[in-house]
């Protein structure tokens, strides 16, 4: 079981991808409940203006694809912090795509690849190993409820956030024995830049602040997922346990694809 974080204060957090949207949000709610932050992501100009006029922040940044540019934030964290309590991995990518559409748009599948899923794995491998060495410390993914099952538009998205749970479910049952907490964060729709160009309504859509108060809500209980809002994504779980006869014409007439 994971241990629940009630109080932030003096909590060492890594907040990667947390240049905007979700992360810029989260590291702005635990700012305000007094942790100390350091926030990544490519853009230095976009991490400048993450919660200006909060605590003690740190801008690092970095690039979730390239392993040395995360080794060295980690290092960096361990000689100014001695280490990190609680690490997230934020980033995403993100491009609405169809069957038709791959063969004309493979460097945006490979690029949702390299960020969704091969960022989240050299994050893990960065950041696990002095967790277990001290057996403390908790590690978050952000994912999405499109990886629960197959869905129009998501055709390389959906899959990557699916590998995601995937991962983070087995580490999970390697670190949690060992003191290591694993949380999967499934968000339904959340207005950021990354959804601005959907052409499609997003039901329940949340802002990214009430993601943000929704990730340390969940953070202070000691499930393993962290999902919400719950009217969509109990949906979504109730969806996903139908048989794909009855599933694939339900999802059609849902989404209209």
């Amino acid at each position: 079981m994971n241990a629940p974080i009630v109080d932030w204060r003096g909590q060492r957090v890594w907040l990667l991808g947390a240049s905007s949207g979700i992360g810029a949000a989260l590291a702005g709610a635990l700012l305000a409940r007094g942790a100390r932050v350091a926030v990544s992501g490519r853009d230095a100009e976009r991490l400048a203006r993450v919660a200006p006029d909060a605590g003690e922040v740190l801008r690092l940044p970095c690039d979730a694809t390239d392993g040395d540019s995360l080794r060295a934030v980690r290092d960096e964290l361990a000689a100014r912090w001695q280490g990190v309590d609680v690490a997230i991995y934020v980033a995403g990518d993100y491009r609405p795509l169809r069957a038709w559409d791959l063969a004309g748009q493979w460097p945006a599948a490979e690029r949702m690849l390299a960020v969704n899923l091969h960022g989240a794995l050299r994050f893990a491998a960065c950041v696990v190993p002095a967790m277990l060495e001290r057996q403390g410390g908790q590690i978050g993914f952000v994912a999405s409820v499109a990886g629960y099952r197959g869905l129009p538009r998501s055709l390389i998205y959906g899959p990557t956030k699916a590998a995601l749970i995937n991962f983070a479910e087995a580490l999970y049952l390697d670190l949690a024995p060992r003191g290591v907490g694993v949380r999967l964060i499934s968000p339904g729709f959340v207005a950021t830049g990354l959804t601005a160009g959907n052409e499609f309504r997003m039901p329940a859509l949340l802002t990214p602040e009430e993601a943000a108060e929704a990730i340390v809500r969940g953070f202070a209980g000691r499930a393993f997922e962290i999902d919400f809002p719950k009217r969509f994504t109990r949906l979504m779980k109730l969806l996903g346990c139908l048989p794909r006869a009855l599933y694939f014409p339900l999802i059609r007439r849902i989404t209209g694809a």
